[in-house]
């Protein structure tokens, strides 16, 4: 069995596993790097880090045509109920597990507020274990300690991280953050979307190859890598 981290432009990502599409963070239509159809996506889980508008994205309305289940801090799992989606509300700490594997919510240094300016608890980052590997999502996280404390307990393989600053942590912290989650391989996100989130990725690409041993993975959007299970 694999799992396939398929990435869908900013924060968005696609997992396959188990016959399972598992969709996190799905900010697509209004995403101008997006190129996929999202007619085609039927997922089964949807996992949001929290609800800014390029997070939450198509969240609801997928729920909604899907039935999938939304995942989120409670505050904003209750937001999108209140919006017809099919929820679960955890928190950081919160654990669940599934048939194709576990999930952590984490912490993670950023605001959260719903596209119209409510209350979304706070924001989160996400740990994804497909039996032995582990993928960490971040989340808009900027330099925190807490990632040091997750690469001592939770020891991630793939670590999908932001790099492109303003808003998160920018290429050098990113890099900082790696060695500290010590995960083999990292997957940057959120960069270049928009004007204010442009960088060179060949500036982290060299950085993180010169000063540690793991392997940057750079996706396009619509690309994605796949990872055997044991």
């Amino acid at each position: 069995m694999t799992v396939e981290i398929k990435y869908l432009g900013h924060s968005a990502f696609q997992f396959n596993v188990a016959n399972k599409q598992i969709l996190v963070d799905p900010f697509l239509t209004q995403n101008p790097s997006y190129n996929g159809d999202l007619s085609e996506l039927k997922p089964e889980h949807i996992f949001l880090t929290h609800a800014h508008s390029d997070h939450l994205g198509d969240a609801i309305e997928l729920s909604k045509r899907t039935g999938a289940t939304i995942h989120a801090v409670f505050e904003l799992a209750n937001y999108c109920a209140q919006r017809g989606a099919k929820t679960n509300g955890v928190n950081i700490g919160g654990r669940l597990e599934f048939e194709w594997g576990i999930v952590t919510f984490m912490n993670a240094a950023h605001s959260s507020s719903t596209p119209d300016g409510q209350y979304a608890g706070v924001a989160a980052s996400i740990m994804f274990r497909f039996q032995d590997k582990r993928v960490f999502h971040a989340g808009d996280t900027g330099l925190i300690a807490d990632l040091k404390m997750i690469g001592e307990v939770y020891k991630p393989d793939i670590a999908l991280l932001p790099i492109g600053g303003q808003y998160t942590m920018g290429i050098k912290e990113a890099v900082h953050a790696a060695k500290w989650l010590r995960a083999k391989q990292v997957i940057p996100m959120h960069y270049n979307t928009f004007p204010l989130i442009e960088v060179d990725v060949n500036e982290f690409r060299t950085l993180l190859e010169s000063e540690s041993l793991i392997k940057p993975v750079i996706l396009k959007p619509g690309e994605s890598v796949s990872y055997k299970l044991k």
